[in-house]
């Protein structure tokens, strides 16, 4: 995608770099209020982008200390085309799925969902079945507010402002700037209960799945105009503003939310056969587990650097530290070489994948 550089006011810019605004802890903003009068003027003085929010928890940097945005399906370390292949052929099997099961169970809206990729892609984004190229963002800022301090221990939380091209349907495709913006509101069946209560839209690069010159064209850090720190409490809203709830962020009776906890249990069930998709499923739950954890700490990221601090902090005994990187190993070999291994070689690594699963909840 194309980056651009956006404007900030003169008392943003006593704090942080308007030409590397993902670099610093972001600009400190006291309260919800002050927030809403901070975006009024930068939607002011970026006229030619409109304003995206996206709220975090953690703000998530890479190897350059930077922030960073990659779409679901393209984050991790130095990431190999077979692995991004492979993730992809997740993808695909979840959406047949999704259309499966909706031609079973007729809704209204489905009619367009069935036929267009991006819509299904919406659907499994937003309900968290796999990866997807889509990032979430919202048009809301209290509702990215509300993200960011959900579920969140930390002192702190991350709101990001994002410019991108005005929409001009419902999906948009910008080729000047090698963007697309999905408005769930207008493409999601009515039944998708959770994309309206979370005003929610999805970006993407255009024309790009599993090839593409360089990985960093696809972080939306080329299109953020400033990252806001908020604090993580209640003062924040103040008298006149409140936190929108879980439950209303994540509403209950949402069939398609029974839909997509059923695709995504057929996918991690059938995409490989036997040991071999219960390991590498198994692997991504390590991997995600080891990641969250480092986030507690605010570390960057990444698997690598979660798992060092973790061995620095002796957090995890140096056995375990070993058993995860004896894992990763072969993790490599059987992406990178499926045909070397045999059903034979995979039944050590299937029972030590499991042990290490056990000892991980245990020690944490």
């Amino acid at each position: 995608m194309r980056g651009i550089e956006g404007k900030i006011t003169q008392k943003l810019a006593t704090v942080i770099d308007e030409k590397d605004i993902a670099s610093g802890d972001g600009f400190p903003v006291d309260t919800y209020r002050e927030l809403v009068e901070y975006c009024a003027a930068l939607a002011y003085l970026n006229k030619d982008h409109l304003l995206f929010f996206r709220g975090q928890g953690v703000d998530f940097k890479n190897k350059n200390d930077k922030s960073t945005f990659y779409p679901s399906i393209y984050r991790g370390d130095y990431l190999p085309k077979r692995e991004v292949e492979h993730r992809f052929d997740i993808l695909n099997q979840a959406s047949s799925k999704l259309v499966e099961l909706l031609s079973t169970r007729t809704k209204d809206g489905t009619g367009e969902l069935k036929r267009k990729k991006y819509i299904q892609w919406s659907i499994l984004q937003h309900y968290e079945v796999c990866g997807t190229p889509l990032i979430d963002l919202t048009h809301s800022l209290r509702v990215a507010c509300s993200f960011a301090q959900l579920e969140n221990e930390n002192d702190h939380a991350y709101v990001y402002v994002f410019g991108l091209p005005y929409i001009t349907n419902r999906i948009s495709i910008n080729s000047e700037h090698d963007l697309i913006n999905i408005r769930l509101l207008s493409i999601c069946p009515p039944d998708a209960l959770r994309p309206y209560f979370q005003e929610g839209y999805l970006a993407a690069t255009s024309d790009i799945e599993h090839e593409y010159d360089s990985k960093s064209e696809l972080d939306f850090n080329r299109r953020l105009v400033v990252k806001f720190r908020i604090p993580n409490s209640s003062k924040f809203w103040g008298k006149d503003f409140k936190i929108i709830p879980k439950s209303a962020l994540y509403p209950q009776q949402d069939i398609f939310h029974s839909i997509c906890k059923e695709i995504e249990l057929d996918v991690k069930r059938e995409l490989k056969p036997g040991e071999i998709g219960e390991f590498l499923s198994l692997w991504s739950e390590i991997e995600e587990k080891v990641v969250s954890m480092n986030q507690q700490a605010r570390e960057h990221n990444t698997f690598f650097s979660s798992l060092k601090q973790l061995k620095t902090s002796e957090y995890f005994d140096s056995s375990l530290i070993n058993n995860i990187e004896k894992l990763r190993r072969f993790r490599n070999e059987l992406v990178h070489s499926p045909k070397r291994i045999s059903d034979k070689e995979i039944t050590p690594y299937m029972e030590l994948v499991r042990f290490v699963t056990n000892e991980i909840k245990r020690q944490s």
